[in-house]
């Protein structure tokens, strides 16, 4: 994952498209809905937390990367510090935002005797320094949400499409919503997004009553949109993979022209719906699903963190935060192998910013998240986030 910049914001359909791969789950902590904001942090690890010095690989430099690692720096030094882990010490290394800096940084760490790295941020750095740190026996808790990358001694803690499509494919077949088409752009991103909603129903009992794709410009959703219409004829639910930052505004404009909308078919978002908030003024979204961190615990980090530092955090700082508390979590098991592939996916878990989370046998990210709507323009939860994580991985 990577910071959105305004030169992102303003590309074409195309330009995004080579780009968005790294973008898929970057709203990770914004949360638009409000909530409380006086909850406590999360409780401390039990047990005394062994020494450790940790790396974190961070971009670094100026501009926005570089507020950005500043902001995760500080997100995983408030998780240190209400975990009570004094005796961890953070230590940082730039990889300038590239693979070959990532391989240095962490060649750099591995020798000065790090047992574990945190980041660094994107999927190509990310998987560079798992391929350096391998040799050591190093795991790398990566901040990237593409799951491509993930397995071996690389464990991603991004939000992934494969997460959220459990989640809210789960919620569809508990309402009734099982029949589902899934609409998604013909490019990498729209693939992983597609192929998210296809396992998650296969998973939850569902039926895909359909795929349609369509060509990643303004001209392709136009001259899709009669054919989409025409097979969500055969569904209740209609899974839209892409973006506010894409084509999702123009497709929940001209899908309701063609006939297609509530209470028949049941909109369902693999992104988030209220970011932008302005997306939320959008006719076609009302009604629709999507996911989101639960509310309240999200505005508590981002209260804590500005208590701590004086400013709002990034989004992706919770991110940063949580495997700050998987580590410190380790090392206060008592085990031997207390940063281990077995530990880290430890069953039960972890508590995160914005609420439970656990890393996977597959490497990847399983969150609690709550399922919201669009009632008048405003987000509200339908589906609270669960307290805890039940149950075996999926």
């Amino acid at each position: 994952m990577i910071a959105v910049n305004t030169a992102a914001r303003k590309a074409s359909f195309p330009t995004r498209a080579r780009r968005a791969l790294a973008l898929l789950a970057l709203p990770l902590a914004l949360a638009a809905c409000g909530g409380p904001v006086g909850l406590a942090g999360p409780a401390r690890d039990a047990g005394p937390v062994a020494p450790a010095t940790v790396a974190l690989l961070l971009p670094g430099g100026g501009g926005n990367e570089g507020q950005l690692s500043t902001d995760l720096e500080r997100a995983a030094r408030l998780a240190l510090s209400e975990a009570g882990a004094d005796a961890v010490t953070l230590e940082v290394f730039e990889t300038g935002g590239t693979a070959a800096g990532a391989r240095q940084a962490a060649q750099a760490a591995v020798a000065a005797g790090t047992p574990v790295i945190l980041g660094p941020l994107f999927a190509q750095a990310a998987n560079a320094a798992g391929v350096a740190a391998a040799p050591a026996g190093v795991n790398v808790l990566a901040l990237s949400n593409n799951a491509a990358i993930a397995g071996g001694n690389v464990f991603i803690l991004g939000q992934t499409f494969d997460d959220t499509a459990r989640r809210l494919v789960s919620y569809g077949v508990s309402q009734g919503r099982d029949d589902i088409l899934v609409v998604a752009p013909d490019n990498a991103v729209g693939r992983a997004g597609r192929q998210a909603v296809t396992t998650a129903a296969s998973q939850a009992g569902a039926r895909i009553a359909g795929v349609e794709t369509f060509e990643f410009t303004q001209g392709g959703v136009v001259e899709a949109a009669p054919r989409i219409a025409q097979a969500a004829g055969g569904a209740d639910t209609v899974f839209l993979t892409t973006d506010t930052a894409g084509a999702l505004p123009l497709l929940v404009e001209l899908l309701p022209q063609n006939g297609i909308a509530p209470p028949a078919q049941q909109y369902v978002g693999l992104t988030r719906w209220d970011i932008p908030p302005a997306t939320l003024a959008l006719p076609g979204v009302e009604g629709g699903w999507f996911a989101l961190p639960d509310p309240g615990r999200d505005a508590a980090f981002r209260s804590r963190f500005a208590a701590a530092y004086g400013s709002e955090p990034h989004p992706l700082a919770s991110v940063a935060y949580d495997g700050m508390r998987a580590i410190v979590a380790g090392l206060a098991s008592g085990r031997g192998d207390a940063l281990s592939a077995g530990t880290l996916t430890r069953g039960q878990g972890f508590e995160g910013a914005t609420g439970p989370f656990r890393i996977r046998p597959d490497g990847t990210a399983e969150r609690a998240l709550a399922v919201a709507t669009v009632r008048g323009g405003q987000v509200a939860v339908v589906d609270p986030a669960p307290a805890r994580l039940g149950g075996g991985f999926f």
